[in-house]
């Protein structure tokens, strides 16, 4: 068995926003597996300046690890600090040990024949930029739409939610808002205050991560509900995440496999978040096609209906073509349409 990675850069087709600054190029790392007859493909997708193991000796662990797959040797200690690696290998795994590649999970969304609810994606720009943004998706039929927050004059965000509201009810239009952590723990039940009479469905990290003490009394305190999502990053082993659970007591969390360690820690984090009536949904963590399209597959096995989100695929100039189409609010696998990964070599 032959196992290598390849290095390869994502190009946005628009510079997108976040209150961490402006993305115009995203990096990833593809594992392959091969043994002459059967193949196989994972994805290790690094966020620089957010993922755990953006260290400087990522791409020498990345090596260690592919050697030691070709020897048949158990990777989990090499892995264990490294999360996009443990998402990679996991589904490059599964993917081989598949009967098609890019078949990971026999479901009726592999097969084309049901569809996950997505939201609709809006970038930090200017605020006409955003404003043009949600109400494209809105026309395009999104019914949950997810904001970006946080880096613009707090006032004109709320004049656009406020805008949208005056046009869309809540129970016509759902809006999530995501602050990546930029308000001040002093500010952030002031400025919650103001966005609840929005209606929103929930607002992500609020604060910076690691302020328990903080984001503890926000959760109980907040008129909206509270999503986590960087504060699980680097939250490995489960007596940790059980703990921080039950401290912080949120009422949602945001599972980014990518950045989790894969698909087995993520639904690690399920079953501890529906123990203490936790609400979660799954993102993508701005992989390529290959990575959205397993998280996709294995989403669909989850069996829920909330709104996913996995509309990231047509973010990118040079993604890898693929089944997977979003548009009208949905994502679909169009079993019509086929893979091209030779450029990704």
């Amino acid at each position: 068995m032959k196992v290598s990675y390849n290095k390869y850069i994502l190009n946005f087709k628009q510079a997108s926003g976040t209150s961490r600054g402006v993305l115009r190029k995203k990096e990833t790392f593809f594992i392959e597996i091969s043994d002459g007859v059967k193949y196989g493909i994972g994805e290790c997708g690094l966020l620089r300046g957010l993922s755990f193991d953006d260290v400087p000796d990522f791409e020498d662990q990345l090596k260690r690890v592919c050697r030691a797959l070709e020897d048949g040797a158990d990777v989990t200690s090499l892995c264990a600090d490294y999360p996009a690696i443990r998402m990679g290998v996991e589904m490059a795994l599964k993917s081989f040990g598949a009967d098609e590649p890019f078949h990971l999970y026999d479901t009726p969304f592999s097969k084309g024949m049901q569809c996950i609810s997505i939201n609709g994606l809006v970038w930090m720009g200017s605020i006409d930029f955003m404003r043009q943004q949600v109400f494209d998706k809105i026309d395009e039929g999104y019914d949950c739409i997810k904001l970006k927050i946080g880096a613009l004059d707090f006032n004109l965000e709320c004049q656009l939610l406020e805008e949208i509201r005056a046009r869309y009810s809540s129970s016509v239009v759902t809006l999530r808002v995501d602050a990546n952590g930029a308000f001040k723990p002093e500010e952030a039940l002031e400025k919650l205050e103001r966005l609840s009479k929005y209606e929103l469905h929930s607002i992500e990290q609020p604060i910076a991560a690691g302020q328990f003490k903080f984001l503890k009394k926000l959760c109980a305190q907040t008129p909206i509900p509270i999503a986590l999502d960087e504060e699980l990053i680097g939250v490995l082993n489960k007596a940790d995440k059980a703990a921080m659970l039950d401290e912080i007591q949120p009422q949602y969390i945001i599972l980014k496999p990518s950045l989790l360690g894969g698909f087995t820690a993520a639904e690690e984090w399920i079953t501890l978040a529906k123990a203490r009536n936790i609400g979660w949904w799954i993102t993508s963590a701005l992989e390529s096609n290959i990575g959205l399209n397993a998280i996709a597959q294995w989403t669909a096995t989850l069996n829920t209906s909330m709104p996913q989100g996995l509309g990231t695929g047509g973010l990118f100039t040079n993604n890898i073509e693929s089944p997977l189409v979003a548009g009208m609010g949905i994502l679909q696998y169009n079993n019509k349409l086929s893979w091209d990964t030779k450029h990704i070599k």
